[in-house]
């Protein structure tokens, strides 16, 4: 399982924004800057996450990026998954058919246990919860 740089960047980004508080709006150059992230970069992945419904953005001079839930109902999971798509650790554990030893497997059970926990852990881990680390 490897996170990508994107989907450690959009989890910046969204704690960054929830730290500004229930409301809380900030441009994308903004966020980079504080972040030390590229900000071209910065601006396709708040287009991911706008798209997968985490964040909405407003064009203008009172414009930025707001979360669109409060910090605590968002999970590290739904992040990651909005960038990197469903996590997987090989291919088996999301379509059994990519491989020619799935019937008979044994470490594919153990590949999908690790990733079913990996999984759960991100998904009870909310936005909220990292505020005052």
């Amino acid at each position: 399982m490897h996170i990508t740089r994107q989907a450690d960047y959009a989890v910046r980004a969204v704690l960054y924004v929830s730290r500004l508080g229930p409301g809380g709006r900030a441009p994308v150059v903004q966020i980079a800057r504080a972040q030390k992230l590229p900000v071209n970069f910065l601006h396709k992945i708040v287009a991911q996450l706008s798209a997968a419904g985490l964040v909405h953005t407003k064009r203008g001079r009172h414009g930025g990026v707001a979360l669109t839930r409060p910090a605590d109902e968002i999970s590290l999971l739904e992040i990651v998954e909005a960038i990197d798509g469903p996590l997987r650790l090989s291919a088996c554990t999301l379509d059994p058919s990519t491989c020619t030893m799935s019937d008979d497997c044994v470490v594919r059970v153990i590949w999908c246990q690790a990733r079913a926990e990996l999984a759960r852990r991100l998904s009870l881990t909310k936005c909220g919860d990292l505020l005052g680390r």
